[in-house]
């Protein structure tokens, strides 16, 4: 069988493929049984696991030669070793992103999948994350944009400094000590919203319908954020460390440090208070 060049529409057709998988399960006991520990860390789910195999049984169905790095298995070779170490291509997926979401069939919830020739994040230059309640769909192509559905991202920005809505991502044992920190950072927002699904919440973000996202936890893995930050970059949002660094994460199973998004005319601000805050420590 020859190989299936991986484009885009392959890659909407795999979100497409797990969608159709697991619908008749969302929300049911089924879809929630405990099965193992996956390589993120995490208690990987029925529905975790269902969503996996189907990426991978479609990659070798199309004979393609890859590198998988996923949120259950890890790091896997799928096809010819040599050629896969040769070429550098890699698929970077969660499979269910938010599956405490999908188990009580909140409707958040969604495959995250991202297509790179190198081992750096901004090596991804493919990018589509599926909504597996609404179908809605998110994509990007580095350099052409990004897209919701077959509509063109055009961020409508907010030039105000009030009343921003922003996603707050923490551990809850933490919380309050988070909240002292960064206190000078979070008394600017408005609003916060915690909404259980990375990738979902950064695609909002790339529509300009919040104005931020900052991590305060201290565990994140590239399969959360490796076909957002695509679809983020492509739409003019800006993503750094909590630090205010560039990333520069490598795709691989390793944990990454925590970080922060916003609209661009936040950049100053949000950076300012950071080094405030770093230089109290």
């Amino acid at each position: 069988m020859s190989k299936r060049e991986i484009d885009i529409e392959f890659l909407k057709k795999l979100a497409l493929f797990v969608y159709e998988s697991i619908s008749p399960i969302i929300g049911t006991k089924e879809a929630a049984k405990k099965i193992k520990r996956g390589a993120g860390g995490d208690i990987s789910m029925h529905i975790d696991i269902m969503a996996e195999k189907i990426i991978i049984n479609e990659l070798k169905k199309n004979n393609i030669n890859i590198m998988l790095i996923s949120e259950e298995v890890g790091e896997l070779i799928i096809g010819d070793k040599e050629i896969v170490k040769k070429n550098e291509e890699k698929l970077i997926v969660d499979p269910i992103d938010g599956s405490n979401n999908s188990i009580r069939d909140i409707p958040f919830f969604c495959v995250s999948i991202a297509y790179a020739k190198g081992s750096e994040i901004n090596d991804v230059d493919k990018a589509v994350i599926l909504n597996l309640k609404t179908k809605d769909i998110y994509w990007a192509e580095k350099g052409k944009g990004a897209f919701f559905n077959e509509e063109k991202i055009i961020r409508s920005e907010n030039s105000s400094l009030d009343k921003l809505i922003f996603e707050i991502d923490l551990k809850l044992s933490e919380a309050a000590e988070n909240f002292k920190k960064f206190s000078s950072v979070l008394n600017k927002i408005y609003r916060i919203r915690v909404m259980g699904c990375v990738a979902l919440s950064f695609c909002l973000f790339a529509k300009g319908c919040i104005d931020g996202y900052i991590n305060l936890k201290e565990r994140m893995r590239v399969v959360d954020i490796a076909a957002a930050f695509l679809i983020v970059k492509e739409s003019g949002g800006l993503i750094f460390s909590r630090g205010g660094e560039d990333l520069n994460i490598s795709l691989s199973m390793e944990s990454i440090p925590p970080l922060i998004a916003c609209r661009p005319n936040l950049k100053h601000l949000i950076k300012k208070e950071l080094k405030k805050i770093h230089s109290l420590e």
